[in-house]
């Protein structure tokens, strides 16, 4: 018998100042078997930086065809793509031909997979890719509540998440591109 993805119900308040995007937004996200909270904690965080009305979650790890996040065109066109995790080159390299932006939202200890992995695919013309601390996001994705309520701002490039833990700065870098 398979076993059945964890739903979670998101308050996300969105403050992006970087933007002029301030919104509620109330949506269920599924966590599927295989995926950890670390996991699902990027997927949200890449959510907040992205976000679009046309914004939506893939299917990821149940359709290697689909990503994490996507914004498509009302006519079906893929206009933003955006991974998140440590992908080897060649799925990097099919990704960004699916898309005119592509975005990689990467977490863990990056040393070794940049030059292995990121290195050799740093010439994609429409590549992104941007680093979340791992100490702060092992501090999110502590315990984390099924109903969940994060009030994000980000100013001038910088993340803050509030939750009922407290607020949490979370350190971004960009490894290739800009936002």
């Amino acid at each position: 018998m398979a076993l059945q993805a964890t739903p979670y119900k998101i308050e996300l308040n969105l403050s992006d100042m970087d933007r002029n995007v301030y919104e509620t937004l109330r949506f269920t996200v599924a966590r599927h078997p295989s995926e950890t909270e670390e996991r699902l904690a990027v997927r949200l965080i890449a959510y907040a930086l992205f976000h679009h009305e046309q914004l939506a979650f893939g299917r990821g790890l149940s359709d290697v065809d689909e990503p994490a996040l996507w914004e498509k065109s009302l006519d079906g066109r893929v206009l933003h793509w955006i991974e998140v995790g440590q992908p080897n080159s060649e799925r990097m390299t099919w990704c960004s031909r699916r898309t005119e932006r592509f975005t990689l939202v990467a977490y863990g200890n990056l040393r070794v997979w940049q030059s292995k992995e990121l290195d050799p695919v740093r010439q994609l013309k429409n590549l992104n890719v941007v680093a979340v601390s791992p100490e702060v996001l092992e501090e999110l994705a502590r315990d984390m509540p099924r109903s969940l309520n994060w009030a994000v701002m980000i100013s001038d490039g910088e993340l803050f998440i509030t939750d009922e833990r407290g607020q949490h700065e979370v350190p971004l870098e960009w490894l290739v591109g800009e936002r």
